[in-house]
């Protein structure tokens, strides 16, 4: 009883005080292993024994006495002891990461001017660095992702000044018109002993207001009065007579040249538009609650240019342009409750195309011809041998119009500072600067003044003031 005593005491007594007899534990040492490698270990005495935490993680083989093979097999983290023969430990903290070199491969490949990193934690990918675009950092975690169950994205943008993309747009425009008018209209205020007038009413014909006459009396006592509005552009009356013509024979022709050179820039990948032109009021009639009332809207005109740029990898520049030239057309107007509205002569272009820095394309061109004949004619007289052309009236209009739209990218610079902007050349001085007062100089003194000369010094000097100038008179004596 007294021994069991002293035993338990015994206990007590180490259990209390275990640092007497224990050692420090040895630090572990860290090694990264990747998914399906091995490493062997080598030791200078002989290893008794070998321990494993996780066996999926590290799987451990005695190669020989003195070396041990590792063998990694699933991510993770894992410690690994070996105890020698001498009764030494060694402990070992293993890491085991996936194999992310292809990957790192692919990416230094695909992606040749950004920084990437790739690191991994069990069956997690994080990737840090610096990239050169959000549309990059989304392609880089495309190809991250399969690798893992999730994939962390860390990657920054670097900001670098955006390119500058300067469009030009040039609209040539050309615009013939021919014109042949023809037509006579013939006027009687008792020719032959008739009144009356006759036209084939394509050009306004004199109008009678009143007509006279008596039943049964002499045509001496009768009279007739006419009124022109318009003489067309011949006109002859003989009294004597009493028979006038009113003729109308013209050509015209008509040119109109127009070229337009909108300019404008932007950044990469940003919409940029502008307008050069006015607005013109539009009446619009009201309905429902406030049926009859006018309210007014501005309608734009004008030169516009709305366009969106994008750089491509290869250097290119892809276009979404859409220029358009409009201006007012008062020959097809229409009159809406006494309001005059004019209509719109409008050029306008939408399109997608892709062009190298400094190229040009056409992106829109028309050649349109236009003939149109009208012919008037009263039948019967009409038809008389050359007496018939009297009695026809006729009007040919033929139009010839050519557009071309040419669009030209640039990639441009900002100026440097203090370097001079281009501005349009100005045939006059806008502003002349103003000329300093002179101020008035100092009376000199007598002291300094310059002592008089002699009769020789002043001819000779009158002579050389004189010189070059011709003489117009002569002296005397």
């Amino acid at each position: 009883m007294a021994a069991n005593f002293l035993r338990l005491i015994l206990i007590l007594a180490v259990v209390a005080a275990p640092g007497a007899f224990a050692a420090e534990p040895p630090a572990a040492e860290d090694l990264r292993l990747t998914l399906g490698k091995s490493v062997v270990l080598d030791f200078p005495d002989d290893v008794r024994q070998v321990s494993t935490s996780d066996p999926a993680i590290v799987d451990t083989v005695a190669v020989s006495t003195r070396e041990i093979l590792l063998h990694a097999k699933g991510t993770g983290v894992a410690t690994v002891v070996v105890w020698s023969r001498a009764g030494e430990r060694v402990i070992y903290g293993i890491t085991v990461e996936q194999n992310l070199d292809a990957l790192r491969r692919l990416l230094k490949e695909t992606f040749p001017g950004d920084e990437i990193n790739i690191n991994s934690s069990r069956d997690s990918i994080a990737v840090t660095g610096k990239v050169s675009s959000k549309e990059t950092a989304e392609r880089i975690m495309a190809l991250v992702t399969p690798f893992g169950k999730s994939a962390v994205n860390n990657l920054l943008l670097n900001s670098p000044v955006e390119k500058q993309i300067m469009l030009k747009v040039r609209f040539a425009e050309l615009n013939r018109k021919a014109t042949r008018q023809l037509g006579v209209n013939i006027l009687s205020t008792g020719g032959a002993n008739t009144f009356g007038t006759t036209g084939t009413g394509q050009f306004p014909i004199p109008l009678s207001n009143t007509v006279k006459g008596t039943i049964g009396s002499t045509l001496q006592g009768s009279s007739a009065n006419f009124t022109i509005s318009d003489a067309l552009n011949i006109f002859a009356f003989r009294p004597d007579l009493n028979l006038g013509a009113l003729i109308k024979a013209l050509q015209g022709e008509n040119l109109l040249q127009i070229l337009a050179e909108p300019n404008l820039v932007t950044t990469n990948g940003k919409e940029a538009s502008f307008l050069v032109g006015g607005e013109f009021p539009v009446p619009i009639l009201q309905g429902g609650g406030n049926a009859g009332a006018v309210t007014v809207q501005f309608r734009e005109f004008g030169i516009r240019l709305n366009f969106i740029p994008t750089l491509t990898t290869n250097g290119t520049i892809k276009l979404y342009v859409k220029p358009e030239v409009s201006t007012i057309d008062v020959n097809n107007a229409v009159t809406v409750s006494g309001f005059l509205i004019p209509a719109l002569s409008t050029r306008r272009v939408e399109t997608n195309l892709e062009l190298g820095p400094g190229q040009s394309f056409v992106i829109a061109g028309l050649i349109d011809n236009r003939v149109q004949e009208t012919l008037n004619r009263v039948p019967g007289l009409s038809s008389i041998p050359l007496l018939g052309m009297l009695f026809k009236t006729m009007e040919r209009t033929k139009n010839e119009s050519e557009l071309v739209v040419i669009v030209t990218p640039e990639i441009t610079e900002p100026l440097k500072p203090g370097e001079k902007a281009k501005e349009p050349v100005m045939p006059l001085e806008f502003l002349p600067p103003l000329k300093p007062k002179e101020e008035p100089q100092p009376k000199k003194s007598e002291s300094s003044a310059k002592p008089p000369r002699s009769t020789g010094e002043k001819a000779r000097a009158a002579a050389g003031r004189s010189k070059g100038i011709p003489l117009l008179w002569k002296r005397k004596g």
